[in-house]
């Protein structure tokens, strides 16, 4: 299986574990982070992640790897087009950083009370949250978030060999 062939609730399993446990939406549970000893093996390369704690003791471990090139830079001759793979990478990549996001027109939300003359309350308030992650833009934006069960030895990507 490739990572083009995730099945929709995969994906969006990983969009909503991923906007849980991305620091500053989760509301108020706290988390702290550490390296992964872990290594994983695909097909690009190697990659190392971080274990995110996380202070409700209901909820487990998560091992986060940030920012995980799912395609290769979409600049110059490769504007427009469909996605190619992207280069393989020698060594360890640490994927403990989320990257820029895809280039947009973000909404005007200075004047709350202007912005709330567009918008429901509940948009205005996640918008707010969200602003901190979406400042950080570029073409060079295809990549992956992957959360999944810290020290699970059964869990794999979909794209590790």
């Amino acid at each position: 299986m490739d990572i083009a062939s995730l099945s929709f609730k995969m994906i969006v399993f990983f969009l909503v574990i991923g906007i849980c446990f991305s620091k500053g939406i989760s509301g108020s549970i706290t988390e702290t982070q550490r390296i992964s000893s872990r290594v994983v093996q695909t097909k690009y390369g190697s990659l190392r992640g971080i274990i995110a704690t996380l202070s409700n003791r209901h909820l487990q471990p998560v091992e986060k790897f940030l920012g995980v090139p799912y395609a290769g830079v979409p600049t110059g001759s490769l504007r427009f087009m469909p996605p190619v793979t992207p280069p393989h990478w020698k060594g360890v990549r640490p994927a403990d950083q989320l990257s820029p996001v895809c280039p947009q027109k973000l909404p005007d939300i200075a004047n709350e009370t202007e912005a709330l003359k567009r918008m429901p309350a509940g948009r205005l308030d996640t918008l707010k949250r969200l602003m901190p992650f979406l400042t950080n833009q570029s073409e060079d934006c295809l990549y992956l978030n992957i959360y999944a069960p810290a020290n699970s030895k059964y869990f794999t990507f979909g794209f590790v060999r």
